[in-house]
């Protein structure tokens, strides 16, 4: 019952997590407020994603030194600010502002709160409840469309609704600095950057960081992709086949339950191989697609298929080196920085071939290589 306790304020921080996922929806409305070009738009996300590059290995070193409950804390404080900060004046500096520091409170949380989850949960249970917390967060970044578009309606503003955003982080901040939790004390000296990064010698980290970057990319890759590919093959209009993104969340949130339940009974490598496998059919099948329903239907497979393939890879890096959780941590939510790379090359290569294949190809490379890994990752732990 203590355990359940402590949990429910960590999970609660999988929700906040899930606030980053709200740049793609922020981007339509707020070039449309601010008359922006699309390259000006562009800046937007990157000020999201930007951050996990730049800070997720800094933040692990730091919560080598302070703990992970006060590095989560700080996580939420930013988190806070950002959100506060449209309730206050809301312009084009400002929402930059906002999204800047709603990136650098996110890739803190991200680096934090699968580390304290360890020292709540413990063995065979942890990758259930890792699973668990990315289900959160896909709960979080489906409703956060909603949210916003019911402000937009209701009351003409869009950015009210960081006043929701701004009371469930300050309650989650309140409820983690009241729970008591106890971090493991270890001997081992506070990490180094060059240390950290010396962890990619190890084939297992170095394997686990580029798959990673992979299904990160190959996330950010089909959100992006679906309402293409309706537009271009099924002749959908722009505003009826943006919903092929709603299809792809629901899939990917309804995926992250059936993973809880299914890696409570199977181990993380055959579940990684599986659902991989699955995907990356499903991928090449969408080469050949060209009627709507197949293709939402092979979108809501591999959005389904792929939704728990994060928290698996990293549960088999941080099982491979527990003592290193800190560090694999921060290396790990650097590779989230792959939704940052992944698209420019689906754009190049869409551009070169003159269609939307071009881009389901770099998501189907994307897909052999989490394959490649779900053979050659090794969940035995390294002797230290």
């Amino acid at each position: 019952m203590q355990t359940n306790l402590k949990l429910l304020p960590i999970l609660l921080g999988f929700f906040i997590m899930g606030f980053c996922d709200l740049v793609g929806i922020s981007v339509t409305y707020a070039q449309s407020q601010f008359n922006w070009s699309e390259t000006r738009a562009g800046f937007l996300p990157s000020m999201v994603f930007l951050w996990f590059f730049i800070l997720s290995i800094p933040a692990a070193i730091a919560m080598d030194k302070y703990g992970r409950k006060n590095l989560v804390s700080i996580g939420l404080l930013i988190t806070l600010a950002a959100t506060f900060i449209p309730i206050i004046s809301f312009n084009e500096t400002s929402c930059y502002a906002t999204f800047i520091l709603l990136g650098v409170g996110n890739t803190i949380l991200q680096v934090s709160l699968n580390p304290l989850l360890t020292n709540v949960v413990k063995g065979t249970q942890l990758t259930s409840y890792i699973t668990s917390g990315q289900f959160i967060k896909a709960i979080s970044s489906f409703v956060g469309p909603l949210l916003v578009g019911y402000f937009s309606l209701k009351y003409g503003s869009w950015e009210k609704s960081f006043y929701i955003y701004t009371l469930i982080t300050l309650i989650s901040f309140i409820w983690l600095f009241f729970t008591k939790i106890e971090e493991e004390v270890t001997e081992k000296k506070t990490a180094s950057f060059s240390k950290t990064i010396g962890l990619l010698k190890d084939r297992n980290i170095l394997l686990s960081f580029l798959g990673i970057l992979c299904i990160v990319g190959l996330d950010v890759g089909m959100n992006t992709i679906t309402p293409k590919l309706l537009i271009e093959r099924a002749n959908l209009a722009k505003e009826a086949a943006t919903y092929g993104s709603s299809w792809y969340f629901a899939a990917r949130t309804i995926g992250t339950i059936f993973g809880v339940f299914l890696l409570s009974k199977f181990s993380e490598k055959a579940f990684f191989k599986v659902n991989m496998t699955v995907v990356l059919f499903a991928l090449i099948a969408l080469v050949f697609a060209q009627n709507q329903s197949l293709i939402l239907a092979l979108v809501c497979i591999i959005a389904f298929g792929s939704s728990s393939i994060f928290a698996v890879i990293y549960t088999l890096a941080i099982k491979s080196q527990p003592s290193l959780t800190n560090e694999i941590s921060g290396l790990m939510v650097t590779g989230v920085a792959g939704g940052a790379v992944i698209p420019p090359l689906m754009g190049f290569a869409t551009d070169f071939m003159g269609s939307q294949q071009g881009a389901v190809g770099i998501i189907i490379l994307c897909a052999i290589f989490l394959v490649y890994c779900s053979f050659k990752l090794n969940n035995s732990i390294t002797q230290q």
